[in-house]
């Protein structure tokens, strides 16, 4: 029996990603500056902070920065001495994290690069491979960020990627609109590749979480 509900979200937030003053701030403060409300929810801020910690994560790459809220929670994650570099395509939204991760005590180990991201991880591969990526960028270029993290993460590394069930509707017949048939297609791709053992933490909105094998 399947017992997930928001009263548990809920108590997983109480009990293991509880904000500290920069997490708040971050999370406060992007939709007040007129960012998108669309960052990821602490439970899942936390469970990439696990990831990156229990991968001994020293090269972390995130495709889509926003007010750099996921950012802070990867970049705590790091082992010693690592970096994590966060592509965003909007430079106010850049600005805004770099006033996030310098708040938190990250600017030494947060790079933000502002651009497209399809014109940037070309740059990208000379400063991998990766140990994990976070993918939570446009959804028309999961399919092209997904290769190449594949390509670029090391043998055992992590590739997570955010929205895999767009607010529920992956199940729902009746929605059909391009966002979500691209969602449907990308998970069922990640779940059948051969490089990849992969899954779905369920949590939020869900993300994909692949382990590169080969």
């Amino acid at each position: 029996m399947t017992t997930y509900n928001h009263s548990l979200s809920q108590y997983i937030t109480d009990l293991f990603a509880q904000h500290d003053k920069p997490l708040q701030v971050a999370w406060e403060e992007t939709p007040k500056k007129g960012l998108p409300s669309i960052s990821v929810k602490p439970e899942e801020g936390r469970f990439l902070q696990f990831l990156v910690k229990a991968s001994g994560t020293t090269k972390a790459l995130e495709l889509g920065t926003l007010g750099g809220y996921s950012g802070i929670w990867i970049a705590r994650g790091l082992s010693e001495g690592g970096k994590l570099i966060t592509v965003e395509v909007d430079p106010r939204h850049a600005e805004v994290a770099r006033q996030h991760f310098s708040n938190a005590g990250l600017f030494d180990q947060v790079e933000v690069r502002v651009g497209d991201a399809q014109l940037i991880l070309p740059e990208l591969v000379s400063d991998g491979p990766f140990d994990f990526i976070f993918i939570d960028a446009d959804k028309p270029g999961y399919p092209d960020y997904y290769e190449w993290a594949v390509e670029n993460t090391r043998i055992g590394g992590l590739i997570a990627a955010h929205n895999a069930f767009r607010g529920g509707k992956v199940l729902a017949s009746q929605y059909s609109d391009e966002l979500v048939e691209i969602m449907r297609v990308f998970n069922q791709r990640v779940a059948a590749d051969p490089r990849v053992l992969s899954t779905v933490y369920p949590a939020g909105d869900g993300t994909i979480i692949a382990v590169r094998i080969s």
